[in-house]
């Protein structure tokens, strides 16, 4: 006697569609995981490496301003020209390049200060504007 339940054709170990995953599709997940994982990973790297950038331009500008400061706020104003130097700041060697040019006031002088890392790259860059000496009585 048959059991009515059962179909005629079917197998007793016979897999059905819903059973679970095939190995297709579990290598197209596991391919799908490792793309989205290792697109984490290179942004991971490209975000170590902008702020590094950033942190040695933030150097590189306080070390422009820090120049152009005591350039601008010294008791005489500087004689146009070039002038280079070289500073330490954030453990790093910094290059510096100094000019300072005339404007239409002979009493105001404008100073550019342009800042290089050692291996020659301009990361910082302040200009600033020397008013008039002011007597002082």
């Amino acid at each position: 006697m048959a059991d009515p339940g059962r179909h005629a054709g079917a197998g007793a170990g016979a897999p059905s569609p819903s059973n679970g995953f095939t190995l297709i599709e579990v290598m197209v997940a596991l391919m799908v995981f490792g793309l989205a994982a290792l697109a984490l990973v290179r942004l991971e790297g490209a975000t170590i490496r902008g702020a590094s950038v950033l942190d040695r331009t933030l150097i590189a500008q306080s070390v422009a301003r820090s120049v152009a400061v005591d350039t601008v706020t010294g008791p005489r104003a500087p004689a146009p020209g070039v002038t280079r130097g070289a500073e330490a700041n954030g453990g790093a060697r910094w290059n510096w390049t100094q000019t300072v040019t005339p404007t239409g006031d002979p009493r105001i002088v404008r100073v550019d200060v342009a800042v290089a890392d050692a291996a020659g790259q301009n990361l910082g860059r302040v200009t600033m504007v020397r008013p008039p000496d002011r007597v002082v009585p």
